[in-house]
């Protein structure tokens, strides 16, 4: 892959303990093996309440989702790391933010009772709350990297989040999406990739996986040729819903 090294890649795993909903700890084992199936080593630091980290030394940062209480216990911490984490983001940090962290990046989310909660204000989308919840599997078309491809996952939101000067992640084949109107999923912002889908992510979907480990590789190292590998279990089970959803 590199002539004459092994790469190496920080991992950030942000509350791990806090923001785990539907096995999104299962994202940063998918990353992490199918790094080391490349022979690249990874190392996972888990950040909790109260801990330094240094973004700026990470090459991926992991935000899970996880319940109101629970997302309000880091929300906080998050805040007085902020700034830190917005100067790593602009020199294009590879970021996945899933559901409450998706939510938390944007400039506020407003209940259903009134109240606005503050978003870190990094990304331009806001989150309004409603009074149903958005629960399913969903299907969603992506481009990465100029690659178009079908990803699934399942979500289950209250929150309806409308992106301001963002791109969004995908369009919606099957599911509800950011809000249940606009046929859009997630976001993207440089290197950050922002979704409701659970499941967890990124083992339903390898293709996505690569695509971060490699712009992880490329803030990294630049020149960098990722090798494939043998992904016809996770393609065949990804094409069983996808049959599922939106039909062969």
């Amino acid at each position: 892959m590199l002539r004459g090294i092994r790469p190496k890649l920080t991992v950030c795993h942000m509350y791990p303990d806090l923001l785990n909903l539907y096995g999104d700890r299962g994202n940063i084992i998918a990353f992490t093996r199918r790094c080391q199936w490349r022979d690249i080593h990874v190392e996972v630091q888990q950040v909790n309440i109260g801990e330094k980290v240094s973004f700026e030394q990470m090459d991926f940062v992991f935000l899970g989702g996880g319940s109101d209480r629970e997302q309000n216990l880091m929300a906080a911490d998050l805040m007085e790391k902020s700034g830190y984490l917005r100067e790593a983001i602009e020199g294009n940090l590879v970021v996945l933010a899933i559901c409450g962290g998706y939510q938390l990046l944007g400039k506020y989310y407003r209940t259903i009772t009134g109240e606005v909660i503050p978003g870190l204000n990094i990304l331009d989308l806001y989150t309004e709350g409603g009074q149903t919840r958005l629960i399913g599997n969903v299907a969603v078309e992506v481009d990465l990297g100029g690659v178009r491809q079908k990803v699934t996952g399942f979500e289950n939101h209250s929150g309806r989040t409308y992106l301001g000067n963002l791109e969004p992640l995908g369009s919606v084949l099957a599911g509800q999406g950011n809000n249940g109107e606009d046929k859009k999923e997630g976001a993207r912002y440089r290197n950050v990739l922002c979704t409701y889908l659970h499941g967890p992510f990124l083992p339903k979907n390898p293709f996505v996986t690569d695509y971060l480990i490699s712009c992880s590789l490329k803030r990294r190292y630049r020149d960098i040729l990722l090798e494939p590998l043998d992904d016809s279990i996770e393609n065949s089970a990804n094409q069983v819903m996808l049959n599922r959803l939106i039909g062969s």
